[in-house]
């Protein structure tokens, strides 16, 4: 006989329950681990006697204790202490587990929502953010023995033999006060025993999670991309942006990033949550309560959709939709305002949307103090002020000045010569700016259609929304220079004290801007400075002056961070790039879900609002979305 054959003679002997005391018979009689008496209903297990746990049959009964003291569905296990029960103001010290019942084992998953009451009648809301087996006796189970019987059984490790533990994170403690359930900080530990449940109150889970009750629906909460089921109805848990005035300034006006990769679903949100802002009311700053407008810089040509219905949207969808409070169907007061390059045409095939050619005057550079708008390539601060200087000439005598004109102005040798012989700019300064300035699309300003200047009330429309369509631009430049001139425009006209426009600067708004990385990108050029200086400006008075940036991006790295600091509410969905995923600045915890995330699955954090949640939005699209 060899040594392992006589090894396993005495693992037979062993294993029939002959030959002796037992392993497990030792390790019972020495067991002094609260968590089996808990799971077993309170029962002692380090003094039980060796004819309680001596026999297989009543071994069996011992491991099915746990399942059989679960009176109700949601019932998971009971905190233990033998690991440590201890509630600390530092959070790292700060430790809690429960030990999980054989019966629910497969059911727990990370980021699970709790509840564990107090005596009192409080409760703690808390979540699972580790869960580990641990052993149940003290034996050795990486012996060769233990791994020959598992692989010759099929029969793999019996749960009886472990424990299954659960490390909680406290959220907040719940209490009743005059009829209301609200939260507090954690200021208590929970009893050794109590039990442990799954949150499955919808209220209980919005309390603990500090998640509004009214405001603009985001989506559903989720757990690991799964919707958090509850036991009322509807059986789900709804997602609200606070949207009142009465709690503070609404965070419309404080900014939201949705930050998604391509196949992310990130347009389909947005649309959902734009859909949303249609027709809400705000109280402006002189007292008015007055409806928003929403402006959207589309550059796929996929938002003018919010005009029309959505067919893919059913009447059990519809119906569900109105229980919730969810805004739905295309909305009528819709315009495209399309863009006139010379040699250009917008096709305008994908929506219903009424549409209204604009052009942009080249007047607004010096209506609304932007020269970078025609600067072309980088320019230093020299070169800088020298446009400046050179346009604040033309326009004094040319009223309003178109930029052919001003490119003629430039052209003669007489303002070049006279300019560096008075040391004002020199010679190759001068010579250098006008290569910047010609190197823009000549077929961007002064087209043959309405000045945007003159369609201001179109533009901007007590609950309307306006979609302004580049994808049929010639070049990303000219794109670049519609989006921010018609964007200076409305952010100008909105903190200005003396406005060209009444309409802007009194209409609540909320400016959708889609690729926005593209425009409020932090580079190193005077220009860039500028436009960046702007829309900070704009984000830091928008709760003042009632306007909220939308941002939507797939490289939310490459958005300024002057801007990106103003934004409070950001929206993440799938990101594959690492430094995308750093930069959107969410919970470690969160943030490494971010590239699992399935289409439309989403991290929302909004500190002004609730826990960093994930959240599950709308399968369907609540106006029409793709071909």
């Amino acid at each position: 006989m060899t040594d392992d054959d006589s090894d396993l003679a005495g693992f037979e002997q062993f294993s029939d329950g002959t030959g002796g005391e037992t392993e497990s018979s030792d390790a019972a009689d020495s067991q002094s681990d609260d968590t089996a008496s808990v799971a077993d209903g309170g029962t002692d297990t380090a003094g039980a006697t060796d004819d309680t746990l001596g026999g297989n049959d009543r071994f069996d009964d011992y491991g099915d204790g746990p399942t059989q003291t679960t009176t109700s569905a949601d019932e998971l296990g009971s905190v233990f202490v033998s690991g440590g029960l201890r509630i600390a103001e530092d959070g790292d010290e700060t430790q809690i587990q429960a030990s999980i019942t054989p019966g629910n084992r497969e059911s727990v998953r990370l980021g699970r929502y709790l509840i564990v009451p107090f005596p009192d009648g409080e409760e703690l809301f808390a979540r699972i953010t580790a869960l580990e087996y641990a052993q149940e006796f003290q034996t050795d189970d990486a012996t060769v023995l233990t791994t020959r019987r598992r692989l010759e059984s099929g029969d793999g490790f019996d749960e009886r033999d472990y424990k299954f533990l659960a490390e909680l994170e406290p959220g907040a403690v719940l209490f009743s006060e005059s009829g209301e359930l609200r939260r507090r900080m954690v200021d208590r530990v929970p009893k050794p025993g109590a039990t442990v449940r799954e949150a499955t109150d919808a209220d209980q889970i919005k309390t603990g999670l500090d998640i509004p009750t009214e405001g603009v629906f985001l989506g559903h909460l989720s757990v690991g991309g799964e919707t958090v089921k509850t036991a009322t109805e509807p059986p789900t848990v709804d997602y609200r942006l606070d949207d009142a005035d009465e709690a503070g300034d609404p965070l419309v006006f404080r900014h939201t990033l949705v930050a998604g990769g391509t196949g992310s679903g990130k347009t389909h949100a947005a649309k959902n949550v734009l859909r949303q802002y249609v027709g809400r009311r705000y109280e402006t700053d002189d007292g008015r309560d007055a409806q928003t407008a929403v402006v959207v810089f589309d550059p796929q040509d996929e938002y003018a959709q919010l005009h029309d219905d959505n067919p893919a949207l059913d009447a059990a969808q519809a119906r569900r939709l109105d229980r919730e409070g969810v805004a739905y169907g295309g909305h009528d007061d819709t315009v495209a305002l399309i863009p006139q390059e010379q040699g250009v045409s917008y096709p305008g095939e994908g929506h219903r949307a009424e549409q209204v050619p604009f052009t942009i005057p080249f007047s607004v550079v010096d209506d609304y103090d932007m020269p970078w708008l025609i600067a072309g390539a980088s320019l230093n601060d020299n070169q800088y002020g020298a446009l400046n200087l050179l346009l604040n000439r033309f326009f004094r005598n040319y009223n309003p000045g178109t930029y052919d004109q001003f490119l003629s102005f430039l052209d003669d040798p007489a303002l070049r010569e006279e300019l560096d012989e008075r040391g004002r700019v020199h010679e190759a300064t001068f010579d250098a700016v006008t290569r910047r300035v010609r190197s823009i699309p000549r077929g961007v300003f002064d087209q043959d259609a309405r000045s945007i200047t003159e369609l201001d009330t179109t533009l901007v429309r007590p609950g309307g929304v306006t979609v302004v369509p580049t994808y049929h631009l010639s070049t990303s430049r000219a794109k670049e220079m519609f989006v921010l001139a018609v964007a200076t425009i409305l952010v100008d006209d909105k903190l200005s004290n003396a406005p060209n426009s009444s309409r802007i600067a009194e209409t609540p708004l909320v400016l959708g801007m889609d690729e926005a990385h593209n425009f409020l990108t932090d580079a190193d050029t005077v220009q860039a400075r500028k436009v960046v200086d702007t829309f900070t400006e704009a984000a830091k008075q928008g709760r003042k002056e009632r306007l909220g940036l939308f941002l939507i991006t797939q490289d939310p790295q490459d958005v300024a961070d002057p801007v990106f600091k103003q934004v409070n509410t950001r929206l993440v969905l799938n990101l594959g790039d690492e430094d995308a995923i750093d930069s959107v600045n969410i919970p470690p915890a969160l943030a490494s879900k971010v590239p699992y995330m399935e289409t439309g699955q989403m991290v929302v954090y909004s500190p002004d609002n609730s826990e960093p949640v994930e959240l599950t939005g709308l399968p369907v699209c609540v106006t029409r979305h793709g071909e």
